[in-house]
């Protein structure tokens, strides 16, 4: 820790170079009283804070049963087949806490109230309180992260979560301080993300109507004043709005089975979330579009994307790694058959043969949401709808006919990629926009439905929405005709109808990596998959196994940090 606090000073002075032993070169350092009369520099800092935020692109499903990667040294196929421990670990995120500290030293600048952000006493006043609540509201998310990633049972037994930094540490300073409990870890991100909450405006572009009231009740406020503040160029910074969507993911993630098992929790997940569903409308605001939300820049720019980063220029680069080899892609990551039969049918009902499936007519009225996702065999693809055939006859698209381009399931990934790219045979291509999205309204609703039904069933309302209306909209967008809905009345089913919809709706996001650890769902299930030979569909029972430790809910502290640290305590089994 001391050797990254040191490498962030030396950051935080810019403009220069390093030497290779880190040691600054003065006369190109900005030291902290230069800083602060500097107001680009300070903010500067604080932009840091905007860096490593998480978005849908990390593909940790294929350490999952929902996908494959075909790269044989690819980081999370070595980590789901044995390999996961306390050096290696593709999914550690200690390194987050380099952001802590840059929003601390960001923080110690706002502390001073030396920096001038304009020489008129309101409009400095009010970007003194925005640009501290954003500090705040990301120094709770970066702590979130190494949360989310390194909570677990300690080895005392302890259901542990992290060390909380608030404040600065300079390198000859203590970094050698323990572990907080877990609930202790979510209270202070709480914290935080409460105090962000009072100084941040709930949007960005508000009318004169709308201004929160510790910008109106301010002395001699002016709401032309306040619009410098706080317009619509500030849209892609963390607002009010996006923090108590993020409370109710904090909320939900520490309610769950493996973490505090909490009603209180629960319930505030689920009132922060209608808090923000309200304003759109409730279920009425579910985007029509929002399970294409990447398909398009109109779509990337749609009411479904809560937060997301700024619209990237064209490029072919996800598309290059995912597309089938005869649209010259490299086919990297393969949709699992588990994942594939996670789809119902179109009347709603799981695909079972009782209801209707066929195993060898699989892909017949399904829900529409598989052809949007899943490149399956006989399916067309791409601006000139090439027939892509995993099966004999396929090609180098056949199941395993080149080794880490080809399907190693039978399916190739469509979610996420842009079918409009081309990536032609001379090695030209035409690329499409694409942006980082770190909040969607659909995660939204179904933090809301997840919360609802462990409070009190498919029916319980909070603030008027329930479980039930969640799904029978996210379904209904779907294109589901749903009568199994209807059959559903207890909890439990519920429970399992919500955990497959999230599976669904957010999948190849990010999220079914820790879903199945926050629920307590077993790690090993093996990855199947599905084969036509020219005559039939072969289910292929285990082409890739899971082998995760039974302790592997809860994943280890980087050991290098347990060695130079005597206070952190790992987890149990690492």
């Amino acid at each position: 820790m001391k050797n990254l606090i040191k490498f962030i000073i030396l950051l935080s002075v810019f403009a220069g170079m390093i030497s290779c032993d880190l040691d600054p070169i003065e006369e190109n350092r900005l030291d902290f009283d230069d800083i602060l009369t500097n107001p680009d520099a300070a903010e500067g800092v604080l932009l840091n804070g905007y860096t490593g935020l998480v978005n849908q692109y990390s593909f940790s499903e294929a350490a999952t049963d929902d996908a494959v990667n075909n790269i044989l040294n690819n980081n999370y196929k070595r980590m789901a087949l044995g390999e996961l421990n306390a050096q290696f670990n593709p999914t550690a995120r200690w390194g987050s806490f380099e952001r802590v500290f840059w929003v601390n030293k960001f923080l110690d600048v706002i502390e001073t109230g030396e920096t001038q952000w304009s020489t008129d006493t309101l409009i400095n006043t009010m970007f003194g309180m925005r640009l501290k609540g954003e500090a705040l509201a990301l120094r709770g998310l970066h702590h979130y992260y190494v949360l989310q990633a390194h909570a677990g049972i300690g080895q005392s037994g302890e259901l542990l979560g992290i060390p909380y930094y608030t404040e600065f540490i300079e390198p000859n300073g203590n970094f050698n301080v323990p572990r907080l409990s877990f609930e202790a870890s979510v209270q202070a991100i709480m914290a935080d993300f409460d105090e962000a909450l009072n100084l941040l405006p709930t949007d960005y572009g508000l009318g004169a109507g709308q201004v929160d009231t510790w910008y109106s009740d301010l002395e001699n406020f002016d709401f032309d004043k306040y619009g410098i503040v706080n317009n619509n160029f500030f849209d892609l910074r963390i607002s009010g709005k996006i923090v108590r969507a993020l409370k109710a993911r904090l909320a939900l993630f520490a309610a769950s089975p493996s973490f505090l098992d909490s009603q209180s929790y629960y319930d505030i997940a689920a009132t922060n979330a209608a808090q923000i569903l309200n304003t759109i409308g409730g279920v009425g605001g579910l985007d029509p579009n929002g399970n294409e939300f990447y398909a398009s820049v109109n779509n990337i720019q749609s009411s479904e994307s809560l937060w997301r980063g700024s619209i990237g220029s064209n490029n072919t680069t996800y598309e290059e790694r995912m597309f089938p080899p005869s649209v010259n892609g490299n086919g990297e990551i393969n949709p699992t058959h588990n994942f594939v039969m996670a789809f119902p049918m179109q009347d709603g009902f799981p695909a079972t043969e009782a209801n209707g499936f066929d195993p060898q007519n699989p892909y017949a009225n399904r829900d529409p949401r598989l052809e949007k996702y899943v490149i399956v065999n006989g399916a067309s693809f791409g601006v000139g709808g090439d027939i892509i055939n995993t099966g004999v006859g396929g090609g180098n698209d056949m199941l395993g006919a080149i080794q880490e381009q080809s399907t190693t399931t039978g399916y190739y990934l469509k979610k996420l990629l842009r079918p409009d790219v081309l990536i032609n045979d001379n090695g030209t291509t035409q690329g499409q926009s694409h942006a980082n999205v770190y909040f969607r309204y659909t995660e939204l609703f179904l933090i809301l439905a997840e919360a609802a039904n462990e409070i009190g069933g498919p029916d319980h309302q909070v603030e008027g929405i329930s479980a039930r209306d969640v799904i029978a909209a996210i379904r209904n967008r779907a294109g589901i005709s749903d009568n199994y809905l209807t059959s559903i009345t207890s909890q439990e089913a519920m429970r399992d109808l919500i955990r497959n919809e999230r599976r669904i709706e957010l999948s190849f996001e990010g999220h079914r990596f820790w879903d199945i650890r926050r629920w307590g769902l077993p790690l090993t299930e093996p990855a199947k998959g599905y084969f036509f030979d020219g005559n039939n569909y072969i289910e292929l029972p285990s082409v890739e196994v899971r082998n995760y430790q039974p302790f592997a809910t809860y994943m280890p502290i980087p050991n290098s940090e347990i060695l130079k640290f005597s206070e952190l305590e790992q987890n149990m089994g690492w």
